[in-house]
């Protein structure tokens, strides 16, 4: 009998315990439901990709934006990304917005998107046995309250010397057309590379660590 009763007392104790003392589960579960929404600020696949390796769920929302911004590419990736984030953020009262914009850089002089294969086989060209920088700019925005972050990051690049057939090759596969600098370094080009000084995902388009801290610092956690 006393056996019993002593049974029953601590069942009790652990019940009360329990709801004075969350279970890890139990937090981790609080936490996501008070994390805000979290808005991607892009139609990159490459972006996508890398922001749900993360470990973070998200929406998607593409702003239609003017991309030409003039000056050295550390200063217009950041006005980029600033930019794509406020459309995106505009006339949502809540959620985290966060956008990046992404720009080779060779002797200061920005390089974006190809034009076409002929504009494509041209900076191939000029990046061939050179080193060239490459800069992503990623803006969050807390849309409760219109707080804005923003971070440039940095990686150089250092091609080895390309052959007009290599060139002429890879172009034909189509990869460099939607790509700043006119290529893809998680993809064929990524044998074009000699040196790399700084963040792989950088030069993807979307530097995980610079994301990660201004998520943190707006309170969205990874579910994950």
């Amino acid at each position: 009998m006393l056996l019993k009763q002593f049974y029953a007392i601590m069942k009790r104790n652990l019940r009360l315990r329990g709801r004075a003392r969350p279970t890890p589960m139990e937090l981790n579960g609080a936490m996501e439901q008070n994390s805000p929404r979290l808005i991607l600020a892009s139609g990159s696949p490459r972006r996508r990709e890398l922001l749900a390796k993360m470990g973070y769920e998200f929406e998607i929302c593409a702003p239609d934006v003017d991309e030409h911004v003039p000056g050295p590419a550390r200063e217009a990736v950041r006005a980029l990304a600033v930019r794509k984030a406020r459309a995106a953020a505009q006339g949502r009262t809540d959620g985290v917005v966060i956008a990046s914009d992404t720009l080779v850089s060779l002797d200061g002089a920005p390089l974006g998107k190809p034009a076409g294969a002929a504009d494509a086989r041209r900076m191939l060209r000029a990046l061939s046995g050179r080193e060239h920088e490459v800069f992503t700019g990623v803006c969050a925005i807390d849309c409760a309250s219109g707080a804005e972050a923003v971070r440039v990051a940095r990686t150089g690049v250092r091609f080895r010397a390309l052959s007009d057939a290599e060139i002429a090759a890879y172009v034909d596969t189509g990869e460099p057309m939607d790509k700043a600098g006119a290529y893809a370094i998680q993809g064929g080009a990524g044998a074009f590379v000699e040196a790399l000084d700084g963040s792989f995902e950088n030069v993807m388009g979307f530097p995980v660590d610079e994301v990660g801290a201004l998520l943190s610092a707006f309170g969205v956690t990874a579910v994950r």
